[in-house]
Formats: C-alpha cells, structure tokens, sequence
C-alpha cells in the first residue's frame, strides 16, 4: 500500500498513554522495552511471551498487563494511543491493522511495515546536561539503510563531531570535571567528547588533550588555567571561583583536566566548591596517566610472578611506608624535580639500589621519550638526558618487562 512514502516525522509522548503489543516474540520484546523507556503504559495480548518479554512485565508490574490469547477483535485496542503487532501471522496483522485504521489509532506492522500506517524509525539517543536529543532516521522501505545511517550519526554524536549547544538561555548552568586521559586525544571518552559538544565555557588544563579543544566552536569559551611545575599563574582556588562564576551565569562548563580528575586532579575540591553554591557537578572519569603511560611504555604495573600490587603517590609529598620489596611496584607523578630525593629515601627505607626505574616523558605522545636506570643512577641519567615533565616514574622490577 505504500503508506509510509509521504512520511511525516513526528515525536510522539507517550507518558502514561497506553500502547498495545501483539504477539510475544523478540521483535516484541525489542519495542516493549523501548514503549517502556519512554514512560508508557503497554498490554501485551499473546498466548505466550519469550523470556525478554517476561522479564519486562516481572520488572514493569505497574505499568504493564498480559492478555494470555490469541487476537481476540477490536475490543484488544480499546484505549489504545498506538498499536505494535507481531504476530508472525500475517493474516492476523492484517486483522489488527485493518482494526486500528477503523478506530483511528496509529499503527506498526513490524511484518509489513509497507502496510503500515505508521514506522517506528532506527533512533539514538544522547543525554546532555540540557536535555537528551534523540535522532530518528527513517529510509523509505529499507531498514537496514535507515540503521546504517543511524550507527553513522550515532558515532558522530557521541564523538563530539555534532555540535550539541542549546540555543536556550538557561536558568541554571552545569560543569562537569572530565578526565581527558594522558594528553592523547583517542583516550578521551565518549562522555567526555559529548559534554565538550554541549559546553559553552572550557576551562583546561596544561597536560588536557589540546587537539580537542583547538577543534571547539569559537563560539564556545576556552579558560587556560595551566600549571606548569614551580609556576602555577591561576592558583586553585581561582580556579574554583571560576567554575562557580561560569556556572551561576547559566553556562554549561566543562573543566578538562589530564589524566583522570580524581586522581591527584584537586577534582574532589572543585566539586565540593560548585556543590556548595547548588550547581549541578558531572564527574566524568579519565585514563589516569599513573597506568596509562606506563603501558605505553610497555610496562604492565602488575604481572603475574613479578609483581602483584602497586601504588601511586605525588613526588611532591612525602612518599609514605611501603613495602621495601622491589615486587610492589612505585608510580610517582609530578616527581621529575624531587626524584634524587625520592630515590635515595626509598633506598633508606629498604629497596635494593639496583631496583629497576623507568621515565616515561610524554606519554602516547609522538615524541613519548623512555630514560631507564636504578634507583642508584636515575637521578644522574635523568640530568644527563635532561628529563622534563610531564613525566611518570615508575619503580620496581615491571620495568624490566618493558626492556624485551
């Protein structure tokens, strides 16, 4: 009949609205779910339901009811917003079909969608601190086109590569604290791309993924707070009034930090401070660079027969008691300028001289740079080669996996 080519796109709300599923199969189960998410209340009319479709009514006893039967007549559709059959019998989908066109109710033949009065379209979904936005394409009588080029705006949207912002002014702003990996930009995560395509201010950091924000909108607001060792122009408690500022003028704010905000980030400090005068806080994980550049470098943390526990400390604190075995691995971030004093109070507190150190500088950078030695030479090596940060030390007999 062809009733879908002058096809109009139209979002429906189905909140509280009933929605009646015939038949009890997969495809079923698959649309029931999808009537559920949306706030609706749905009767399945079937003799029999697969296992998705019974755990949807064991887990949805409120707002769904099970008809135990076959197609009984019109009167399966009484208060029904929109109608879904499935039954595998075509002969019975007509009947529902023709049963729905006379009441005037909307209806998806899942087994001819062509007689079909209406489509449900291959959709995906993005949540952002705004408001979700949902993507539906629909390919006249072919839907495998219609999810090929759904999968296609999917990867754009939760990459980043569609621009997201409201053009509403809001009430109220947000920040999110997203870790941006080691600096790589294919390390960033796919929440962390989205909510950069949602963000109107970005306040990063010195070690963030740089190409990521230089692709932003100039439309959208980039705050450098930067610190580099010894010299840190924005102090943090700066940078929490910032957060606090951006937000309570209604924008959406996106604090883009290195590695992972809650690891040696001050995360937990800007939240607190945004928490405090009532704004919304999204923490977004990252990979942290205290694993991360390790494996870079090769350098497994933990390995079986080698070493079965790690820990991570600043090389700007004191290093805490730790086992003095050479088999508890040692991470120290930020400790390029401490490091002499880092080794030789690590010696003091039992590991052997010659225990394995390793420098990664950069990591998963193009010019990552490797410096190895002990805790006896690293020091001297490190001067020789003229390390610098952004660096993480490893310590511990890992390193020796790294060297093949």
């Amino acid at each position: 009949m062809g009733h879908l080519s002058g096809a109009l796109p139209v979002v429906l709300d189905l909140g509280g609205r009933l929605v009646v599923a015939l038949g009890g199969g997969p495809v079923t189960g698959e649309r029931v779910r999808s009537f559920l998410d949306q706030g609706a209340l749905v009767r399945v009319v079937s003799p029999w339901v697969c296992e998705e479709v019974s755990e949807l009514l064991e887990a949805h006893p409120d707002r769904t009811t099970w008809v135990r039967r076959d197609w009984a007549g019109p009167a399966d559709l009484d208060g029904a917003w929109l109608v879904h059959t499935a039954t595998g019998d075509l002969e019975v989908d007509a009947q529902v079909r023709a049963a729905a066109d006379a009441l005037r109710v909307w209806c998806v033949d899942a087994t001819d969608i062509g007689a079909s009065t209406a489509s449900l379209p291959a959709a995906t979904r993005v949540t952002t601190p705004d408001g979700a936005v949902t993507v539906a394409v629909h390919a006249e009588g072919d839907d495998d086109r219609s999810a090929r080029v759904r999968d296609s705006i999917d990867l754009a949207l939760h990459t980043g590569t569609l621009d997201l912002r409201t053009a509403r002014r809001r009430e109220h702003g947000w920040v999110a604290l997203v870790g941006g990996g080691p600096g790589s930009d294919g390390l960033l995560t796919n929440r962390g791309h989205e909510l950069l395509a949602t963000a109107d201010v970005v306040v990063v950091d010195r070690l963030a993924p740089r190409t990521v924000v230089s692709r932003l909108p100039e439309s959208v607001r980039v705050i450098d707070v930067g610190k580099t060792p010894g010299h840190h122009p924005v102090p943090q408690h700066r940078i929490n009034e910032i957060l606090v500022e951006e937000a309570s003028r209604g924008h959406g704010v996106v604090r883009l930090k290195g590695g992972d905000p809650y690891v040696l980030g001050r995360g937990g400090e800007e939240r607190l401070a945004c928490e405090a005068h009532g704004i919304p806080v999204e923490v977004v994980p990252g990979v942290t660079s205290a694993v991360a550049v390790p494996a870079a470098a090769g350098i497994p943390l933990t390995h079986r027969g080698v070493a079965k526990a790690f820990t991570v400390v600043s090389g700007h604190e004191q290093i805490p008691a730790l086992p003095p075995g050479s088999d508890h691995t040692l991470v120290l971030l930020m400790g390029v300028s401490t490091l002499r004093d880092s080794a030789r109070r690590l010696v003091a507190a039992g590991r052997r001289a010659d225990c394995p150190v390793a420098i990664i500088e950069r990591g998963f950078l193009p010019d990552q740079r490797v410096t190895f030695g002990t805790l006896a030479d690293i020091a001297d090596t490190a001067l020789f080669r003229r390390v610098e940060s952004p660096a993480v030390v490893v310590v511990g007999d890992v390193v020796d996996l790294a060297k093949g």
